[in-house]
């Protein structure tokens, strides 16, 4: 299975996840609420911050109309998408500044760029990894200009079909980097459970042969935010990406599937142990716990009446029961018509110390 290196750490089978905070527009335009978000990233123990990078009039028409609650934020139906997020949208000089911030509290900066003003952008700050959404997949000159920066590539596949993935994939090989993330998941403000279909990341993996991962976008209030995330890991999924918001309380661009920096810090704890709690799935040799385990919980081999120095021992005058020491019951064959070196009393383990 392929692995691949972004920024300082490794993506693949045999790691640890890669826990992204997809910060998206939950900025709300503002830099110094940017700045808290990337902070709040950086306590949290997550591995890098997602952005995303947009010049409005080159990613959408002005008239362009969405259902609501799909891709704008409740309460913001009335107002026309390309507005809204024109209003909130941030400048190049934000960027400037937020970038080398990132860096500086050890976050990786994955940059998804919806154009190509955006990319060039990008180009200039020197993003650790590219986002490709979805919504770019037939963008071919995109994909390859993109392809071409000879970065590791997270591809965002939410409603895309087989057929795009493994076109767009090709495309990314082709043109400058064979070190491709697939990102599994869909966000409908916010996503319900059974559209999360977490079974299709054993099966991207087995068609692809690419580290999966899951940008799960659940209603942030449900319990099950913090589970499913979770419930990902023995599936395979090597990269983990929730949105990241300041507060969810003042609901903010993309707040019904973020968590506030705390709660994200709670997840990448919980996804460190449920970690443990996997262990190595190789039978090669026992772990300590497992050997202590096995000393305290095994049978030994007992007396079943009370045996005189000198006497020779039957299978009648042994038996089985869990003690604290005694003879392993699979080697009590090799114990039958040997004597006695003392006296044993009943229920006492019968060690090769006390035998002739």
């Amino acid at each position: 299975m392929k692995q691949v290196k972004l920024g300082n750490k490794v993506i693949g089978d045999g790691q640890l996840a890669y826990v992204i905070a997809e910060m998206a527009w939950s900025h709300d335009g503002s830099r110094e609420k940017a700045r808290q978000i990337i902070k709040g990233t950086s306590d949290a123990g997550a591995d890098a911050i997602s952005v995303h990078i947009t010049s409005m009039k080159d990613y959408m028409v002005k008239d362009y109309g969405s259902l609501a609650g799909q891709t704008v934020s409740a309460g913001k139906e009335t107002e026309k998408i390309f507005d809204y997020q024109e209003r909130i949208n941030l400048k190049d000089n934000d960027w400037e500044d937020l970038f080398p911030y990132a860096k500086s509290l050890g976050l990786a900066i994955c940059a998804m760029p919806n154009d190509m003003p955006s990319l060039k952008l990008c180009i200039k700050l020197k993003p650790d990894s590219y986002v490709i959404h979805a919504s770019c997949f037939v963008d071919e000159n995109f994909v390859t200009e993109v392809a071409k920066q000879k970065r590791p590539v997270i591809l965002r596949i939410g409603g895309a079909t087989l057929g795009e993935i493994e076109s767009t994939v090709n495309i990314i090989k082709k043109n400058g980097t064979d070190d491709i993330i697939l990102l599994h998941g869909i966000q409908l403000y916010p996503t319900r459970i059974e559209n999360t279909r977490l079974n299709l990341i054993p099966a991207l993996k087995a068609i692809f042969g690419l580290p999966v991962g899951l940008a799960e976008h659940m209603d942030g209030d449900s319990r099950l935010a913090m589970i499913v995330p979770l419930l990902a890991l023995p599936l395979g999924a090597a990269v983990i990406e929730k949105h990241i918001t300041f507060n969810r309380q003042e609901k903010g661009e993309d707040f019904e599937s973020a968590l506030n920096p705390g709660e994200i810090k709670q997840l990448v704890a919980d996804i460190r142990e449920i970690e443990k709690a996997m262990g190595s799935s190789s039978f090669e040799s026992l772990s300590a716990a497992e050997i202590r385990y096995r000393q305290v919980s095994r049978k030994k081999t007992v007396a079943s009446r009370a045996i005189k120095k000198g006497e020779k021992l039957s299978q009648q005058d042994i038996i089985f029961k869990r003690s604290d020491d005694g003879l392993s019951p699979d080697e009590s064959k090799f114990i039958i018509g040997r004597t006695a070196s003392e006296d044993i009393k009943e229920e006492s383990p019968i060690t090769w110390a006390k035998l002739l």
